[in-house]
């Protein structure tokens, strides 16, 4: 089993050429807003030097500019001139791919916490846009995403890159993702932005007319826990997650965590309607203020991945209700990846519902000397029950449970399905 340690979630530089370059132009575009860098790219037509060597190529198609906003009418402007710039680089054909209507009930049905060679995305695959399309795509999750989100999800989209090319899977679709649209992106109405692949979906709905946002439901995953980049770097994308976690767990007295274990930990797949029963454990009521100061720093890993004041305002509405949100908890009590299966929680509540489970299989993607079970794969999901997708339309429930279907019926070839029948213990 891989050693684990606790250097954050960073990565360096890639020299990778073929359907891999653009995910090196992410790293890049990670490391440099992780190091305070500023450099400046022209977005809106995506213009970049040209180069002889690849890795000079990935630098310049990284190079953007990072704002940082810090209120929520900052990052809704900041991501919706990222949204034009990208959109002004698309022909006819592609704008009409990435763009749906905003109540499209699609949104729906198109992330998953499957492959996407068993659960059709929507929009357009970021590996088959040019270089400069995929800068141009990248800046907008740069400019949804707080500095934080934005280092768990390049870890996230890393350790894809690290299976793909390390583990013994067959499956294609590892470290292909998609962008699309539902709404036009605006400053004074809503839109969505959804960006994802296997262990990430994305779903953030910015309305500038209501000054919100929300990123309900999404999902996070991780395989494998930790990884090494080829800089030697480790790469642990959920260490910030499992910090959060057991500094809440380590918080409560031992009759507390008796209760919390005791319960009912429950799951909501992505492609599946959900009751969110909240189930037997520790109710929010019977914790401290300390406590529960704890248990909305690590919900505000799924919420509050934007800028300070939408996180602030999500966190003031699921505090208003915390004392009838339940908390259960099974599996490890201790974070230390060198022993056990890993832990299972979930967070259920009036508006908040998140689930995290390790899950039991590798599905295939096993690299000698590095756990990619337990531990090393998890999924995630955090869903609002008073206003998924800002109440804008209705989960569907998705064919064969899978968070999704293809136009034929059909999945296409070129991968093993996930291991376990229910697409959250995928």
């Amino acid at each position: 089993m891989t050693e684990i340690g606790t250097t954050p979630a960073r990565t360096g530089l890639r020299r990778l050429t073929g359907r891999t370059t653009w995910l090196a132009a992410v790293v890049l575009a990670g490391s440099l807003a992780f190091s305070g860098c500023s450099t400046t790219t022209d977005t809106a037509t995506g213009s970049t030097a040209a180069s002889t060597s690849t890795s000079s190529t990935v630098v310049d198609a990284a190079a953007t500019t990072t704002t940082d906003a810090t209120t929520t009418a900052g990052t809704i402007s900041d991501t919706t001139a990222a949204a034009e710039a990208f959109l002004a680089t698309l022909s006819d054909e592609q704008r009409e791919a990435v763009l749906y209507d905003y109540d499209d009930e699609t949104k729906t049905t198109s992330w998953s916490n499957f492959p996407v060679t068993f659960v059709e995305r929507a929009g357009l695959n970021l590996t088959d846009l040019t270089e400069e399309q995929q800068t141009a795509a990248l800046a907008v999750l740069e400019s949804l995403l707080s500095e934080e989100a934005y280092a768990t999800v390049t870890g996230i989209m890393g350790g894809d890159e690290y299976l793909h090319e390390n583990s013994s899977s067959t499956e294609e679709s590892l470290g292909q993702y998609y962008i699309a649209f539902f709404g036009e992106p605006s400053t004074t109405s809503a839109f969505e932005v959804q960006f994802g692949g296997h262990h990430l979906g994305i779903n953030a709905t910015l309305d500038g007319a209501a000054n919100d946002i929300t990123f309900a439901p999404t999902h996070l995953g991780v395989q494998p826990a930790v990884y090494t980049d080829e800089d030697g770097e480790e790469v642990q994308p959920f260490d910030g997650i499992y910090t959060d976690a057991f500094a809440f767990f380590d918080s409560l007295t031992a009759e507390q965590q008796a209760t919390l274990t005791s319960g009912d930990v429950s799951s909501c797949a992505p492609g599946d309607t959900c009751e969110f029963s909240t189930g037997a454990g520790l109710t929010g009521a019977d914790l401290t203020d300390e406590q529960k100061q704890l248990l909305l720093e690590l919900i505000a890993n799924w919420a509050g991945m934007a800028d300070a004041e939408s996180t602030a305002t999500t966190l003031a509405e699921i505090e208003a209700t915390l004392d009838t949100t339940v908390v259960a908890w099974s599996g490890e009590t201790t974070y230390d990846m060198s022993t056990g299966d890993g832990i299972d929680f979930s967070i259920s509540g009036p508006d908040v519902y998140v689930s995290f489970q390790a899950q039991g299989g590798s599905a295939g993607a096993d690299v000698d000397g590095v756990s990619t079970s337990g531990w090393g794969h998890v999924h995630t999901v955090y869903r609002d029950p008073s206003d998924d997708y800002a109440g804008s339309v209705t989960q569907q429930e998705a064919t064969g449970g899978m968070g999704g279907g293809f136009p034929d019926g059909e999945a296409p070839s070129g991968g093993t399905p996930p291991e376990g029948a229910p697409a959250a213990a995928a």
